[in-house]
């Protein structure tokens, strides 16, 4: 696998002030790499619309599109991979969904998931709520960046930290050995997204 992509966008269109089209365009033109479409309330319909014009103009800018939770939609609309979490279909069975050649990522909330995660074919492990979040309306319990260092020496997969992110504790993140972090609303509520995602990336980069 290439080098992961050291941002990871989610974008929630229960956050957005713009359209998803607008927002994704924005990202992608501040050097996001890796863009996800987390609407856990449309239709299937509605759900694959959105996803087919996000997947099309996203792989014009050559950036990877997830789609969150539905491996078939993922297939059907181009995208470039789905996510799953505990309590949705499996990796392989999200694999054997979505085809070759698309990632399937998967969310893990205790190091015994992260263990498990490691023995799939995941593409990349997801790890949280580092910190408090209010993007989900259940979470899981919160972490840490203590509990994600040990995490990091469970997988050797790429690690996306995720769950209360903010620009101010992007470095700490990236310092406890995630290899990207998953950015909600720190990102798609800022008064620039486009500027914030070039804070973050600048982040990355200066604590290679």
């Amino acid at each position: 696998m290439p080098i992961f992509p050291k941002l990871y966008a989610i974008l929630d269109p229960s956050l957005l002030t713009t359209s998803e089209m607008i927002l994704a365009e924005t990202l992608a033109e501040s050097g996001v790499e890796l863009i996800q479409y987390r609407n856990k309330k449309a239709p299937s319909r509605e759900l694959f619309e959105i996803s087919r014009r996000l997947s099309s103009v996203l792989a014009q800018r050559r950036v990877r599109f997830i789609v969150n939770d539905r491996p078939d939609v993922a297939l059907l609309s181009g995208a470039g991979g789905v996510h799953v979490g505990q309590d949705d279909l499996g990796v392989e069975e999200a694999r054997a969904i979505c085809g070759a050649g698309r990632w399937v990522g998967v969310s893990t909330h205790t190091l015994e998931q992260v263990a498990a995660a490691d023995r799939t074919s995941a593409d990349y492990v997801a790890f949280g709520p580092i910190f408090p979040t209010t993007t989900k309306q259940n979470p899981d319990a919160v972490v840490g960046t203590e509990l994600l260092r040990r995490a990091r020496q469970i997988t050797q997969k790429p690690l996306v930290a995720i769950g209360g992110i903010t620009l101010e504790r992007a470095a700490e993140v990236y310092g406890a050995g995630a290899d990207s972090l998953a950015v909600v609303r720190d990102l798609i509520c800022a008064t620039n997204p486009g500027e914030r995602a070039r804070q973050y990336l600048a982040v990355a980069a200066s604590t290679k």
